[in-house]
């Protein structure tokens, strides 16, 4: 036999029952890999597909301006004239008054089919906006202490084992923990206050572990550099630590937005109402009001629409265009934060 032959066969691949075995968990992983993207692409898809011709129209302007800048009414359907006609409450009370004859039409009405949603869109973004800002500012301040202040031990292990469960428990949890501590204890009742404490609360473990890791990821010269040179602790970790951190606590941000603005029960219990026409800014008497006041919100309109009103071909435009609009705000906030993470990442590097 060639000994060149020889050793070139020497390192082909022989075939055994191992290898085999390897083939099949691979294409095993491949394919339950494949089939959970499928499954979400499927849910995009359907959303996208039933709810963006309740958004965009095929004429000028283009975009259903009613849906997002109305509020939610009734719809009334009824004939008249031999023609099928669909009116929002408030245009079904004017064409009354028009024509007093279509009082003895027989109509149906059907519960949060017309108008729009621009409250519940409001209340979505304040909520995730003041949430947010909340819990990073809890969060950042928390990861500092537990990574450039506290000493390791029991106590400090135990705490980081605490907010490791914590980020486990149910979101139901949060809201019942919410509307005791806040709505009942504290007296803010169902306000925009007490769902911005609750959601808030309810990301914190997200955002400090996230934040405690990307502070972790600074290169300790650059704190040792600047205590060489005479600065402070506190002035270490502000001008040569967080600046390097920022493109990580962002990320958490990232991860806390799409679970703040997706979450029904903790706003459900503490901040939420099923009827709210009016803005927060309108109405009030005093600042304190705007905090005090409940708010509506998608998933909380989603979840009314779909479960606590009969369902029909009415209903369902408005549920899959609510789910459209909100896919495309949880989107547009993500984005703006991506955007301003990667911004970041360019300007501090090392």
């Amino acid at each position: 036999m060639n000994p060149a032959t020889s050793t070139a066969h020497d390192f082909v691949t022989k075939p055994s029952a191992a290898r085999s075995w390897e083939r099949v968990l691979f294409w095993l992983f491949r394919g339950a890999t494949y089939f959970v993207l499928l499954c979400g692409a499927a849910v995009l898809f359907t959303i996208v597909f039933r709810g963006a011709p309740i958004l965009f129209k095929k004429e000028a302007p283009f975009i259903n301006t009613t849906f997002l800048t109305s509020a939610p009414e009734s719809l009334h359907v009824f004939e008249y004239e031999g023609k099928k006609m669909e009116l929002g409450d408030r245009d079904y009370r004017a064409f009354l008054e028009r024509n007093p004859a279509v009082a003895t039409v027989k109509s149906e009405s059907y519960v949060y089919s017309a108008g729009g949603i621009f409250p519940a869109i409001v209340g979505t973004v304040l909520l995730v906006i003041g949430s947010m800002t909340i819990a990073l500012l809890l969060g950042v301040a928390a990861a500092i202490y537990l990574s450039e202040y506290a000493r390791d031990g029991k106590f400090i292990r135990f705490i980081r084992l605490a907010i490791l469960n914590l980020a486990g428990v149910p979101s139901i949890v949060f809201g019942l923990f919410g509307f005791g501590m806040f709505v009942i204890f504290f007296g803010w009742n169902v306000s925009l206050l007490a769902g911005w404490f609750t959601l808030a609360f309810m990301v914190l473990p997200v955002v400090i572990t996230a934040s405690e890791e990307s502070l972790k990821a600074v290169p300790k010269g650059f704190r040792e550099g600047s205590l060489a040179l005479g600065a402070t602790k506190w002035q270490t970790i502000r001008k040569n630590v967080l600046p390097y951190a920022l493109p990580g606590i962002l990320t958490s941000s990232i991860l806390g937005i799409a679970r703040v603005a997706g979450e029904t029960a903790p706003i459900m219990f503490t901040a939420a109402y099923v009827v709210r026409d009016k803005l927060p800014w309108e109405g009030l008497t005093s600042v304190n009001d705007f905090f005090f006041q409940g708010v509506m919100a998608l998933p909380y309109h989603i979840y009314v629409v779909s479960s606590k009103i009969p369902q029909n071909e009415y209903t369902e435009r408005v549920q899959y265009g609510t789910a459209f609009v909100f896919l495309m705000i949880v989107a547009l906030i993500a984005t703006a934060s991506i955007v301003l993470r990667n911004q970041l990442r360019n300007r501090y590097k090392w």
